[in-house]
């Protein structure tokens, strides 16, 4: 049998190596690469400790051989294991923002992280004047160092149930030197948040239905469950958070939630809500946004 750590011998190569495996094993991509050849490219030069911006110069560049297995090795975790890519590099981006990543959290990837840099603009008319929001369901912690940068007068609350999760959003805080802006709160949703009020709050919480959990590429299953199952229609935690945030909303203050494909379940669940769907750069009606007078008019 043949051995590719002898036989492959450039960056090219490899890279070449790699999107055949990747296509022939029938991986998912769903995780920030959109494609067999960007995950190879990915994973060769940063297993190479390459700028992740330049392949050209590096293409003929010949491997040692130390190099050359530290890429199989990455390659065939991939294709044997299923593992997603950012599990195997500790590192997720969204824009320009890099997090790292481990099992303990899902990967970094919502349609909110495309609506911040606009500060919500045109809801939030003046973003300097939001000084407190709230992350719901922080995971790795990537959306409250978001709201952090984009809110810059904000104190931001991340909260998670996963005491797991909340070690890996402090890594991800302390690396974004944003100790001072983010307090970490462990709770169930909102049980543990006390009397505190807030000018936004948003969520990017568990929404996969029941009978999508169990259909989930094998690259899903790698991912904490309690980051993505919903429950039987994948609205538990939607209905938990829609139905208590009034609550924690300052007078003016906005509700910004990320529920999937569950349009439909979700407009059918609250026929009262005046539901305001906000379009992503890549999707249309996954975000909706409630104000607090509406969830009150609603109860």
């Amino acid at each position: 049998m043949s051995n590719p750590a002898q036989e492959l011998e450039t960056v090219r190569d490899w890279v070449r190596y790699a999107v055949s495996r990747f296509t022939a094993a029938g991986l998912f991509f769903g995780h920030g690469l959109a494609s067999a050849y960007d995950e190879a490219v990915y994973l060769v030069q940063h297993t190479l400790h390459l700028p992740l911006d330049r392949l050209d110069p590096f293409l003929d560049a010949k491997l040692t051989t130390n190099e050359r297995g530290a890429v199989l090795h990455v390659i065939e975790r991939r294709v044997n294991e299923r593992v997603p890519a950012a599990y195997l590099t500790h590192e997720a981006w969204l824009g320009e923002f890099r997090f790292y990543v481990d099992e303990r959290v899902i990967i970094p990837r919502s349609y909110i992280a495309e609506l911040l840099p606009d500060a919500l603009d045109p809801w939030v008319p003046e973003p300097a004047n939001v000084q407190s929001a709230l992350d719901l369901c922080t995971g790795s912690g990537c959306l409250a160092i978001l709201l952090a940068h984009y809110f810059t007068n904000a104190d931001v609350d991340a909260v998670d149930i996963s005491s797991d999760a909340l070690a890996v959003a402090q890594r991800n805080v302390a690396e974004h030197g944003m100790q001072e802006r983010i307090n970490l709160i462990r709770s169930d949703l909102l049980s543990n948040l006390n009397e505190k009020t807030y000018d936004l709050i948003i969520s990017n919480p568990p929404y996969v239905p029941a009978l999508s959990m169990e259909e989930l590429p094998p690259e899903y299953r790698h991912e904490p469950a309690i980051a993505l199952a919903g429950g039987e229609d994948g609205l538990d935690a939607v209905r938990t958070i829609v139905k208590g945030a009034a609550r924690f909303l300052a007078p003016e203050g906005l509700l910004v939630m990320e529920i999937g494909h569950n349009r439909t379940a979700t407009e059918a669940a609250f026929p009262p809500l005046p539901f305001t769907w906000l379009s992503a750069p890549s999707n249309e009606e996954s975000v909706f946004m409630l104000r607090r007078n509406d969830l009150v008019r609603a109860r």
